[in-house]
């Protein structure tokens, strides 16, 4: 497990960008082994302007170690460069290499899952670049309604995408751990992403699957409408997936924009737009 950054309940930022624009954001990162693993491969980096989370996997201290160089990496190029499309997948790619090492003659091979946000601007706006690979989560919440941003990359969510499985069918599904795509594995990181626009009220939550393997959206959405801090919430979303379980390590990042522009100001993102292609 590796922390990087800690959390705050209210910085402002400058964005990246010639416009000098700045917003306020509050935020909190919880991680926890669960009630089965005795270690804890889900490391996290919650330091402006990236936020990410990376599930590990590939057994005792190879998952943690795959992980970590995620985070590393990409807390390498928490800058200016990591404000793009490319300075995002040369972080990963560099990580790629970074799990290749350690993973060395392992016979089940190592990798890790990462999601997460970049703070970044987009036609003189803030926008979050959400980026993906793998099954852990991005969900934004806003105007009381939860949406998942990220799609997994998972064989039950092509089952569910196929018409075979329903959303419900799939929650705790026997195959629910088989991942389509990693970082690590000796395969090219290839994310998907999605910018969100940054709104005065709106919330992020980046999560590992072991908080949505435990909790069905209905209930991450009450936590996220109790109007509690980020701090609050993160603890509260941790301690509800112990309570129903806690098969897997869960990590939980909360993002709360306290100042930007008014909804009104910002145009919304259909889900596809490609982050880097504009």
């Amino acid at each position: 497990m590796t922390e990087i950054g800690e959390g705050n309940t209210g910085r402002t930022l400058e964005l990246p960008g010639p416009n000098e624009a700045s917003i306020t954001l509050a935020w909190a990162a919880v991680t926890d082994v669960g009630r089965r693993r005795q270690t804890n491969e889900d490391s996290y980096i919650a330091s402006p302007p990236i936020f990410a989370v990376a599930d590990g996997m590939g057994g005792h201290l190879a998952g943690d170690l795959a992980s970590a160089a995620v985070v590393n990496r990409l807390s390498e190029g928490a800058g200016a460069a990591l404000g793009s499309m490319a300075g995002i997948e040369k972080a990963l790619a560099d990580a790629s290499s970074d799990i290749a090492i350690v993973a060395g003659d392992s016979d089940i091979g190592v990798g890790t899952t990462v999601t997460g946000a970049v703070l970044t601007e987009v036609d003189g706006k803030p926008f979050f670049a959400v980026f993906n690979i793998g099954d852990s989560r991005v969900y934004r919440f806003e105007g009381n309604e939860l949406t998942q941003v990220t799609t997994d990359h998972s064989l039950v969510q092509e089952l569910v995408d196929s018409g075979l499985l329903t959303r419900a069918q799939a929650y705790q599904h026997p195959e629910g751990n088989i991942i389509t795509r990693a970082v690590g594995f000796e395969h090219s990181p290839i994310p998907d992403y999605t910018l969100v626009p940054v709104r005065t009220g709106l919330r992020l939550l980046i999560c590992s699957d072991g908080l949505t393997g435990e909790l069905r959206d209905d209930r991450v959405r009450l936590h996220l409408s109790a109007a509690l801090s980020p701090n609050q919430t993160a603890n509260a979303l941790v301690d509800a997936a112990l309570a129903a379980g806690g098969r897997d390590n869960v990590t939980v990042i909360v993002i709360e924009v306290v100042e930007g522009p008014d909804a009104a100001d910002m145009d919304d993102t259909a889900p596809d737009a490609r982050y880097g292609t504009r």
